[in-house]
Formats: C-alpha cells, structure tokens, sequence
C-alpha cells in the first residue's frame, strides 16, 4: 500500500509532468500552420478535417526534431527534470544519403511527448478542477462529472467529497503514468545513436591513451627525480661536515632536478585540470648528458659509451630514448647494488640501440638500502617499445648484473 502511494509523494514525479506540459506548449506555435490545410478544405466532414489537423500536426513537431539543437535542448532537459541519465550528445560522423532509423527517433519522441503531454494535461487538468469544485461547500447539492462517456453522480454530503479525493488521487496517478511513460521512453529514444555511441567509445579511448601517456610521464619523470634527489640527501647528510662542498653540490643537483620535474608535473596537472597549460616539456637526447650529471651527483658512477650521430635522432624516437634511459637509469639506483652503471647508446641508420647495465646484490655506498616500487616501470617500458615497433629484453645478465636493452627502428622517428 505504502510502496503504491510513495510515487505520488516523489517531486520527480511532478517535475516529470511539468516536462511533459512544457512539450506540450512548446508544440503550440506550430498549430495555426496545422489548421491550413483543414481550412482550404472546408467541404470534407468534421472528423476528416480534426484527423487532418492532427495528422499535419504531429508531422510539424516531427520535423522539428530533426535540428540537431533540439535534440541536445531535449537530452539536457530530460536529465534535468526526468532523473534519466542520458549522455550529451556528441558529434558524430555524418553520413550521406537518406537519413536512417536514428534520425527519426528524436522526431518520433518529440511527437509522443506532446502527445503525452497534452492527454495527461486534459485528463489531469479536468480530475484536478473536478477535485476543487464537486464539495463547492454545498454538501446537499446534486453534481455529476461526465468524461469520455463515464459518469460519477454524487448527490451531496460526504459523497461528493470522496469522489473529490478520488478525482484528486486519479489526476497524481495520471501524472505518474505520464512520467513513468516517458522515462521509459528516453533512453530509447534520447539515448545516444549508433554514430554517437563510436564517437563517445573513441572520446574514452582518446582520454584513456592520454591518461595512460600522462601516468608513463610521470611515473618516468617525477619517479626518476624522487629516486635521485632521495639518494643525494642521503649523500649530502653523510658528508656535509667532512665534505661542505660535496653537501652543497649535491643539494644544487637537489634544486636542479626537481625544478625539472614541477615542469613536467605542472604540465600533467594542466592537462588534467582541462586548463590551458605551457607546452609539454619535450626532453630528448639531447638533455642526456644532464640527465648523467644529475645521477653522478647522486654519488653513481656512470659509464656512458655513445656513438653514432644522436643529434640527428628526432622527434618520438628521441623523446621515447629518453625515457627509456631515464627509467632504466632510476631502476638501476633504486635497485642496484651501487657498482658501476653502464649506458650504452648507439644510433646508426636503421634505429637506435639503448642498453642500460648494472650490478645487483645488495646496496654499497650512501643512499637508501630499499625504495618501494609500483610494478609498473618495466611493463611500461616495454608497451612504449612495443608501440614504436621496436624489441625490448629485461633481466638477469649473469649472476651479478642486470641488463636492459631495447632496439628501437628508425621508421619510429616522427
């Protein structure tokens, strides 16, 4: 019982008819249009010429539906005041030739809703003015309500109030059925079409490469920056009273490093704020020697062997050999056991050979024993090779050392 009256209680119910209402006289101005073909055609029956108006009516607000703004004026509306959870529309691909079903069912829900909306606004607009005025404080006069040929009598007292009420609860229940209807029909016929749904799986698909893209960044650059700078205070602690110079060297390494990555923090968080941020920061090959010089502050000792032209490695491929190194290198202090790390790179014309070599066991020297770790480096390393069509390799090299390599093509370069 309680179940059956609580949505005659709920305020979407209400706001649901007033949807419906709004349909309803929105299709008004359409209707002096509709009556010109019944007018020109005064010799046909009364009943030939209602059918008509009606017909040329709902072909009129049909019609209108097919402008694109209504569609998206009637989505935020039936969000808003029906509780539906309908997607905005966006812009799909547009085909030629005739429109296909998903054309039309904007047009079709626009005509059953001002249809819903004008027989629920009669149908409750006469229950409601019957509610009002069957008591009209003469509780001995005879009243009877006639509609669509039924008929309730009430011959005065209490009588003609009980049919009030019931007048009353019928005009809430025929503002529900009205609202159910229509939030029934929404989805159906508000809900995103076929060249919508591609659209709105290609927009996630966009926004989740880029996410993904935005995690690799800083998990390479804001991860390598945080290794090093922990592994430099660590250096700068142990020596600042026997070495103040060696303390201060490192604590500018500090200061340079992690300026580097707020740079590239302050672009991520540009981009996920949907703010117009400074251009992405684009660190190449050419920022390696930098990169080395950070990490032999840090207290690493750094063999680089280079060869081949690397300023003449551009674009994607220069950028991805960056990272890798940078995310090799981070690897090899955070996990390394403090021995000599070797960075081989070679460019030559058919692609660029990274190889990043450590010793493992466990950690010598100053800096953290122990860093926690994501799981996501080498995962990650090896989806970005896999992406530029290159060939990745990860692991033991012998019983003491650990060794990365990848072999990116020259076709990568972009």
């Amino acid at each position: 019982m309680i179940r059956g009256i609580r949505p005659l209680l709920r305020g979407s119910t209400y706001s649901g008819v007033l949807f419906a209402y709004c349909g309803a006289l929105a299709s008004l101005p359409l209707l002096p249009f509709a009556l010109v073909p019944a007018l020109s055609w005064q010799s046909a029956p009364e009943s030939v010429q209602i059918v008509l108006v009606l017909l040329v009516w709902a072909a009129l607000v049909g019609l209108a539906g097919l402008a694109r703004p209504v569609r998206q004026a009637l989505v935020v509306s039936a969000r808003r005041l029906l509780r539906v959870p309908l997607p905005i529309p966006v812009a799909g691909r547009r085909t030629s030739g005739a429109p296909g079903l998903d054309h039309w069912r904007t047009p079709l829900w626009l005509v059953l809703h001002v249809a819903l909306g004008w027989t629920g606004a009669l149908v409750s607009g006469v229950l409601v003015i019957a509610g009002l005025t069957l008591p009209g404080g003469r509780l001995r006069s005879e009243m009877e309500l006639s509609l669509f040929g039924w008929s309730v009598r009430a011959e005065g007292g209490w009588g003609s109030w009980a049919v009030a009420l019931g007048c009353l609860l019928l005009a809430a229940a025929v503002c529900v059925v009205v609202t159910n209807a229509l939030r029934w029909l929404a989805p159906r016929l508000l809900g995103p079409s076929s060249a919508e749904r591609l659209a709105l799986a290609a927009e996630r698909e966009r926004l989740l490469a880029e996410r993904n893209r935005l995690a690799h960044e800083l998990h390479d650059s804001i991860g390598h920056t945080l290794t090093a700078a922990t592994i430099q205070a660590a250096v700068a602690g142990e020596v600042l009273t026997a070495d103040p110079a060696a303390a201060r060297a490192a604590m500018r390494s500090i200061e340079e490093s992690t300026r580097a990555a707020l740079e590239d923090l302050d672009y991520v968080l540009g981009v996920l704020r949907e703010e117009q941020s400074a251009a992405a920061p684009t660190r190449t090959l050419a920022d390696l020697p930098e990169l080395l010089d950070r990490l032999r502050h840090a207290g690493a000792v750094v063999e680089p062997e280079l060869s081949g032209e690397l300023a003449q490695v551009q674009g994607t491929l220069s950028r991805a050999a960056y990272r890798i190194l940078q995310e090799g290198l981070t690897n090899a202090l955070r996990h390394g056991a403090g021995g000599p790390i070797e960075v081989l790179v070679a460019a030559g014309p058919d692609g660029l050979d990274l190889t990043v070599v450590n010793r493992t066991g466990a950690r010598t020297g100053p800096g953290p024993s122990t860093f926690s770790t994501s799981g996501h480096g080498l995962p990650g390393l090896a989806e970005r090779v896999r992406l530029l069509h290159g060939e990745f390799q990860a692991g033991p090299d012998g019983t003491q050392h650990w060794r990365l390599a990848c072999r990116l093509p020259a076709r990568a370069s972009a």
